[in-house]
């Protein structure tokens, strides 16, 4: 079919894989963030594989040859230290802000809209509508929503999809390379690290500095700590500020009470490998993420297109959230330049892409089983218990095999 106009939701890393890739297949496309401003990671470490680098390559960015922090291997440390697994799996390792960057910094600002909040969405027979919150429209002939897993345009246009609380948190911290002990440093800094205390998870790795900076002593480490929390009170307590307000599905890192971080740090100390506990410790501001997933019945309706986080989330153990929304961008853009009109190349999208957004949400439960925790039958027990050993954890999370 003849390029259009698309209406992109959602200005992080699917939204601007979509806007490359539409553009490269020669749509008028415009990118529409609701933050009033140039969003901020909070400290999201990225596992990358070959398929994620070969997908910026296909969006049409230039290979980078500092793509981030490479570490050995994999090991796994016991509570007093000592490294109880190994194995040998070089890796690179960036972050949420450092891709980011370099997706944004390929993308024309005239074209990038901040302080767009999608309110409502209007349909015909040629073409769809975004409402957003301050009067303004768009129109085209096409939107994709890159808006997450708290998406606007699903809660507009797909009401039977809500996101489901997997029964556990995932604390995280990202603290300079500077601020780190020596003994700490020394311990983690070349490897992806885990530690399984009992009913827990931690894994932990370098990715580079603010700026993609790669110097030694300039870049940071990443670190998620994965807690129970089955009882809904708890969690309602987590999701308390200090004024007693509850928030419905997290709550910003400088709103988490006090004593709730010193829970945090007291638990770490008696409970993590030493190295582990240290960057707890010094982490300037650690935050908390309820972990969910999510699963649309279909990726597509009328001219509405899901994308990413927007139509399938797995638990963070797969770690292919980013390559996931590549490659939905890359299939949708693919689609619309080979099928003959626009509901052709949608249906065409979701019979490529929902198979593999289904395959990643079952994976994700299946590594997340130890952590969910409220097994009912003995066999349920056993399978969950194998996937916390050195030998599994390693061998299996943050891998593309699903």
């Amino acid at each position: 079919m003849n390029p259009g106009r698309a209406l992109v939701i959602g200005g992080s890393l699917g939204g601007l894989f979509a806007g490359l890739f539409l553009r490269k297949m020669g749509w008028d496309t415009e990118i529409f963030e609701r933050a009033t401003e140039t969003l901020a990671s909070r400290g999201a470490g990225i596992v990358t594989y070959p398929e994620l680098w070969n997908v910026i390559a296909a969006a049409g960015l230039p290979a980078d040859d500092n793509k981030g922090v490479d570490v050995l291997g994999r090991i796994t440390l016991d509570g007093a230290g000592r490294v109880v697994g190994s194995l040998d799996f070089p890796q690179t390792m960036t972050s949420w802000e450092s891709l980011f960057a370099l997706l944004r910094g390929a993308w024309p600002d005239q074209r990038y809209h901040l302080c767009r909040e999608l309110v409502d969405i209007q349909e015909d027979r040629d073409a769809v509508t975004a409402i957003f919150a301050d009067g303004t429209k768009a129109t085209g002939d096409l939107l994709v929503a890159a808006d997450g897993f708290r998406s606007a345009v699903r809660g507009c246009r797909f009401d039977n999809a809500r996101p489901l609380y997997a029964g556990y948190v995932a604390w995280r911290a990202l603290v300079p390379e500077a601020d780190l002990p020596a003994d700490a440093h020394a311990a983690l800094f070349d490897h992806f690290a885990f530690c399984l205390p009992e009913d827990e998870q931690v894994i932990g790795y370098p990715v580079a500095g603010e700026g993609h900076d790669l110097r030694p002593g300039h870049r940071r480490y990443n670190l998620g700590w994965y807690r129970r929390a089955r009882d809904p009170d708890q969690l309602f307590d987590l999701l308390t500020d200090n004024s007693g307000f509850t928030h419905s599905m997290s709550i910003p890192p400088t709103l988490i009470r006090p004593d709730i971080i010193a829970e945090m740090r007291d638990r770490a100390a008696y409970s993590l490998a030493p190295a582990l506990a240290a960057v707890i410790r010094v982490a300037r501001m650690p935050f908390f993420q309820p972990i969910y997933e999510l699963e649309v019945p279909k990726m597509v309706k009328g001219r509405v297109a899901l994308l990413g986080d927007a139509a399938y989330v797995a638990r963070p153990h797969v770690g292919a959230g980013v390559v996931k929304a590549g490659l939905d961008a890359e299939a949708l853009a693919t689609a619309l330049a080979t099928q003959p009109d626009i509901d052709a190349a949608l249906d065409q999208y979701h019979a490529d892409r929902a198979p593999a957004g289904r395959r990643m949400v079952a994976r994700g439960r299946y590594l997340g089983a130890y952590m969910q925790g409220g097994w009912t039958t003995d066999e349920e027990w056993r399978v969950a218990n194998l996937r916390h050993t050195a030998e599994a954890v390693m061998a299996e999370t943050g891998l593309l095999n699903f």
